[in-house]
């Protein structure tokens, strides 16, 4: 079914669900220790109010993109905006951290089925001369939705409580939902009248979540056999995805299409090299003795920055080679990891924040283009599963990094608490995970490159 639509309307709902998935991601952490008081939760229990969504948004995502295919973009998508929603809305009523946590793995279902279809929707709804500054402009709403997160949610805690932050999230995704009921009126269906793939999609689940969860383990000496058996069940996955006439994800697109499998591995090492930067430089601000606030608007001039760079660049996109694009991006963030493994406790403010200024910018300048340079090199049929392949590297990426950075951190600081005594040592962790994200970042750099190359050929 394809009736009119007005993209620009569409556009905006599906920014407004951008916005919501994201911002809860980086609100709720300033929510944290007001919900660890609430329920007397231990920091290892508190961290899987968090975990527990990560995990469930990122092995559910292909089997709803494919499931998407089967029965309709548009179904999925508000019904994984209904499910967030209420299920966002339903933990501020929680009376124990046992449905909180509930609450929030059916979140993470929502979150998944957003994920797996917001992409697709936005690439079906505009043309190849203008999808990249439809990116610009959905990814530039992602990293503003970062930016104000933590400002927002620390206001609600600090004035209404913790569950106030779930109550505002979840009104606005049933408005959100509304407005997606009025102005998506369009269905995608590529692969109507196909089975869905149970076994593919079982065995993927498993092996995403032995990753995921052994890299939030690292460097816990069973975090590796966790680590070990996701990456026996991805080689199993690809083996019976192989075989399979109908596959909940055909990996032919990775070995057939080397434009979309190198720039899906720019994502996944991109992720995996910054994501863990705000954490350490959380810690390392804390550890100079600046408070909550201050910390907090030093580290916002990244968001900003990749707000207002990944609009530009999706526009620039659209007239210039994307790849290349994307490339010089990685150069940058690599510019400024650099610098940071350079950090002392007297480093100048107005150094870190030229540092935070240049990944900003770098990170705006690879994102939009590399999502449209993903998203265009599939065919139409295959929209829902590259979404999905985004998000997948995203989540996947994040909780690499967070390892490489726990594990840092094990090696030096162990589980103390961090006295000035120990400020040497945290020092040391820094500059470790920055020496790490750099390298990571210099590998992505040349897997980008290879395939600019491989276009301009």
């Amino acid at each position: 079914m394809q009736q009119n639509i007005n993209k620009n309307s569409a556009l905006v709902v599906l920014c407004f669900a951008s916005f919501l998935v994201p911002f809860m991601g980086s609100a709720i952490n300033l929510a944290l220790p007001q919900i660890g008081k609430t329920f007397s939760m231990s920091a290892v229990y508190l961290s899987w109010i968090a975990t527990s969504y990560l995990i469930t948004t990122a092995i559910f995502q292909v089997p709803f993109a494919r499931l998407a295919d089967i029965v309709g973009r548009r179904k999925i998508f508000i019904a994984g905006l209904s499910l967030f929603s209420l299920a966002t809305f339903g933990c501020g009523f929680s009376p124990s951290e046992i449905l909180l946590i509930a609450f929030r793995v059916f979140s993470g279902l929502g979150a998944a089925m957003m994920f797996g279809t917001n992409m697709a929707i936005l690439t079906s709804i505009f043309p190849a001369n203008e999808r990249g500054k439809a990116i610009g402009i959905n990814t530039s709403v992602v990293y503003l939705a970062l930016a104000v997160g933590p400002y927002v949610g620390g206001t609600l805690t600090q004035h209404w409580g913790w569950p106030s932050l779930f109550y505002v999230a979840g009104l606005s995704g049933i408005v959100t939902v509304v407005c997606a009921f009025l102005f998506l009126r369009s269905e995608w269906v590529e692969s109507k009248g196909e089975k869905f793939d149970y076994s593919g999609s079982f065995i993927y689940a498993i092996g995403l979540f032995s990753l995921i969860f052994g890299f939030s383990q690292l460097p816990v000496s069973s975090s590796f056999i966790w680590i070990a058996a996701g990456c026996a069940a991805f080689v199993l996955f690809v083996l019976y995805e192989l075989k399979q006439e109908q596959p909940v994800f055909n990996v032919r697109i990775f070995s057939g299409n080397k434009l979309f499998g190198l720039s899906s591995l720019s994502a996944l090492i991109n992720y995996a090299s910054t994501s863990g930067i705000a954490f350490m430089m959380s810690l390392y601000l804390y550890v100079r003795g600046y408070d909550a606030q201050h910390a907090g608007t030093i580290l916002i001039v990244q968001a900003c920055f990749q707000s207002v760079v990944s609009l530009v660049a999706g526009k620039l996109s659209d007239k210039f080679n994307p790849s290349l694009l994307a490339t010089a991006g990685m150069g940058i963030i690599l510019v400024g990891l650099c610098g940071f493994t350079f950090l002392s406790i007297s480093t100048p403010v107005f150094f870190i924040i030229i540092l935070l200024i240049l990944l900003g910018i770098g990170f705006g300048l690879f994102s939009s283009p590399n999502a449209n340079v993903i998203m265009g090199s599939v065919e139409k049929k295959y929209f829902g599963q590259a979404s999905a392949t985004m998000g997948t590297m995203r989540l996947t990426g994040q909780a690499f990094s967070m390892g490489i950075a726990m594990m840092a951190l094990s090696l030096h600081v162990r589980d103390k608490v961090l006295t000035p005594e120990l400020h040497p040592l945290f020092m040391k962790s820094l500059h470790v995970s920055f020496i790490i994200f750099a390298v990571l970042c210099g590998i992505g750099m040349y897997a980008s490159s290879f395939r600019t190359k491989k276009v301009q050929e």
